[in-house]
Parts: structure tokens; sequence; C-alpha cells
């Protein structure tokens, strides 16, 4: 805070105002996570996307051409986000991951918060278990009740058949998939939006400390279930396969995954190629549920425009990690690829100094950056275990190099994203090299053909950044 800033605030208290009042025109933060979304927008190049809302959010802020994950798996990656901790072989391993387990030591985003000062609350999945660093929160971690599925006959139905024609599959979810002439607020994410709305119109009529408002949408994560509406925005037979529908050439042992957690819904069958009917039917969903949550962000966005709030709130919005639709043959996340580490990433901050709406950066960032970026933006010191550095320099010059390298793992998989390349490396728990990929994304940028055995060059040195900068246990 300068000085002219603290004399301004010491003569209004000494005046009658209050140092307290004051000191509530930090902004408020709106911090939207969304679970497995890919840059499937319209903001991010995939014109075909019905995203309006995120892309208006975009025009409104800074979109990050290039943000990182830590990890492709939902737990592990909000815990390095939230945490600002790099993942580990023994920290922030998977889906079941814990912060406050795992980085005990560190303080969270939202705890750092609420230390000063903020109101914070989470609504629906913000952390993967909304137990961990429930001390943080202002109020106890909500989540919906509302069933995922709205045809309750027809699932059934689809699980006794899954049974019966795969009976040595180790799940039997639901459908993958459903279309149901259903009401938004019949869904988690509908029901998760109105509450987020309620919460916003009470921060809009109440004084006093600033607000945190932490709101994680499901959707496009599976089943991709939405309602019919979303579903008939796409052109169905406009929807085919990837054309890179199979491994990658010289792929090392480790690198392509059987898509296990897709093989435990009805109608995937436990192992093989999925079938192109299904998986066209399964690209549709996942766009169809995008949409369905585009437009659930469409109403916090409304919401805070309308109660007089956007002047003062950062919004910033981020998918946890990638995901595969079908690319190599495989479905979710869970790899070292592109496909899975790559993810949206749009902070919008009004009024920041030098920070111009509508801005893309294009220089590579980290997940682990976001926590030291919003820290910076309101005004909060940096807790000394941030391991991430902050994004406002590239924010207000996007055409500044930012960072060298991102770094990220699954697995037993280490992987280090240069400019132009993108190395990885499969170990036993021993240490010893099981194989590498390299991929030169000047000419190849789907990944499709292994060169590490012609570029040793190259892997040498990504070899030795990468033993460097990643996360030590």
């Amino acid at each position: 805070m300068s000085r002219t800033l603290r004399g301004i605030l010491f003569s209004i208290a000494i005046f009658g105002g209050s140092f307290i009042d004051a000191q509530d025109s930090r902004p408020n933060v709106l911090f939207i996570a969304v679970d497995d979304l890919r840059p499937q927008l319209a903001c991010y190049g995939q014109s075909f996307m019905h995203s309006p809302n995120i892309d208006r959010l975009a025009t409104q802020g800074v979109l990050f051409e290039r943000a990182y994950c830590m990890v492709p798996t939902c737990g592990a990656s909000r815990a390095a986000l939230m945490t600002s901790v790099r993942p580990a072989p023994k920290r922030f391993v998977n889906h079941l991951a814990w912060a406050e387990q795992d980085a005990p030591d560190a303080v969270p985003l939202h705890t750092h918060f609420n230390r000063h000062g903020y109101k914070t609350i989470s609504l629906g999945k913000v952390f993967h278990h909304k137990q961990d660093h429930a001390d943080g929160w202002t109020e106890p971690a909500w989540r919906s009740s509302k069933p995922g599925y709205q045809l309750k006959q027809a699932t059934a139905e689809a699980i006794e058949l899954n049974k019966s024609t795969w009976p040595n599959k180790n799940k039997h979810n639901g459908p993958a998939y459903e279309s149901a002439d259903a009401e938004e607020k019949d869904y988690p994410d509908g029901d998760c939006a109105a509450r987020a709305v309620g919460y916003l119109e009470q921060f809009a009529k109440a004084s006093g400390e600033p607000f945190f408002l932490a709101v994680g949408f499901l959707k496009p994560h599976l089943p991709f279930n939405a309602p019919k509406k979303y579903w008939d925005l796409y052109d169905h037979e406009a929807i085919d396969l990837p054309d890179n529908y199979w491994p990658p050439k010289n792929a090392p042992e480790g690198a392509v995954h059987n898509s296990g957690e897709l093989r435990a819904y009805a109608g995937i069958p436990p192992t093989g190629p999925v079938d192109r009917d299904t998986a066209r039917n399964l690209i549709h969903g996942y766009y169809a549920c995008v949409s369905f949550t585009d437009a659930q962000i469409g109403k916090l966005l409304n919401a805070v425009d309308r109660l007089g709030l956007k002047e003062n709130t950062i919004i910033v919005l981020w998918g946890d990690h990638g995901w595969q639709l079908g690319e190599h043959g495989m479905w979710n996340k869970h790899s070292c690829f592109e496909t899975s580490m790559h993810a949206p990433l749009i902070i919008s901050a009004p009024h920041s100094e030098g920070i111009l709406p509508g801005s893309r950066v294009g220089g590579l960032v980290e997940f682990i950056d976001i926590y030291p970026t919003l820290c910076e933006l309101s005004g909060l010191e940096l807790p000394v275990h941030l391991q991430g550095s902050s994004l406002v320099t590239q924010m207000r010059d996007p055409q500044s190099a930012g960072k060298a390298f991102a770094i990220g793992r699954f697995g037993s998989g280490d992987t280090i994203r240069s400019n132009n390349s993108r190395y990885s490396e499969y170990r036993t728990a021993k240490g010893e090299l099981l194989g590498q990929m390299l991929y030169d994304h000047q000419v190849d940028a789907d990944e499709n053909n292994n060169v590490a055995g012609e570029r040793q060059e190259i892997v040498q040195e990504l070899a030795g950044e990468l033993a460097t900068r990643k996360g030590k246990n």
C-alpha cells in the first residue's frame, strides 16, 4: 500500500469515516472451477462450440492460450492449484489426493484469503474432497444433492444390460451419456448456479468483508448428462472421430492408457476401441455438457453485472485439466500428452492498472501460478511456501516471454512443455528409465510421432531441465 493511500485511509478514520469500510474496497473474487474442461471453447478457436458466456468473460478479461495443469486428474490438480505446490511421485498423486494430507504445511488459497478478512464460500466441486481444509471456509463446503441422471428407469435398464453383457467389468455405472427433456434446476450444476447467484445477492446487499466465492461445476465430467436443448445445439451428423484415433508412433509403455474411467459406464466395452457410433455420441455429449455449464456460468456473470459487483470483482475461470476425446485412441485424462495437460484459464481483473480487457497471453503458464496472481491482484502478501509465480506481469504485457517451461506429471511419467516441444519420461519406483517421448509442436502439434530417438540433443536438454525443476518429495 502506498504512503498516499495510507494517509487517505487514516484521514477518513480520523474525520468520522471507518478504516474498515475503506478496506472493503478490496476486490472480491469469484473463483470458477470446471471439471474436465479442455479448451473446447469458441474463444480458444473452436468456433463451432456454443460457449457465449465463457467467450464473453474472455472479452472482459485475459485469456491464457497455453495454461497447463500440474497433474491431469481432479484431486491432485486441485490440490496443487489451491496450494501452489508442485506435485511429486508421493505428493498429489491421483484423483483422491488431499491437499491437507499431502502438503500439511501449506496454507491453501481460500484459507489465506479467509485469514485476511474475506468471507470464503465453497459451492460444488472445488477440492475433490469437500472436507479438505474445511477450516478455511467461512461456512461448511456445500454440494448439491440433485441426481446426475434424469431418466431413472432407462439408467437402471442400461446397468442391468451392461452386467449381463460384460459381467467381469469391475464397475457398472449408468450410461456414459444422457439427453433428457429436463429442467436445468434438476441437475447438480443448475442447483449450484442458483445457490451461487443467491450468495452474490447476499453479498451485494451486505456491507462488511469482501468475498471469495468458489463455484465448482461438475460438467463436462462423465457421465455426459445435459438437458436435451444443449444436445440440440450441435449437428450430430457433423461430429466424427479425431484424425488421430490411434496410438502415436513409437509411444513407450505407460504412455497410452485403457481409458479406465470411461470403461466403468454402461455400454462401454471393458477393453478395445470404442465403436464409431458410441464415440460420436460421447463427443456430442461432451459438447452438450460444455454448453450446459457455459449457461450456468452465464447466470453468475449476469448476476455480477445486475448486482453492481462487476467493477470490484476479480473473476477466475479454470478447467482442472484437459481431456481426451478419442485422440490417440484414449478417453478421459490421465496422460502426459498435451490433450490431458492443456486447460483453459481466464482471469478478469477490472480496473487493474495496465491490464487491457480482451488480451490474450501466448506464453506458458502453470496452474500453481493462479494463487500468487490472485494475491497480487488483491494486495495480499505471498505465503513463503508458494512455488508458482504471479501472472500479473504477463497480464499487463501479453507479449512478454513468460515462463520457459511448464512442468507436470501423471503416474510414472513426468513431462515438460517448452515453447516448441513436449518431452515426457517414464520411470520405475526406483528411478530407472522406462521410456521417453518427444514431440515437436512446430510440425506435430497433435503429438502423433515420438521423435525422442531422433532428437537426442533436445531430449538431453529437456531431461536436464525436468530433473532440475520437477517436484521432489
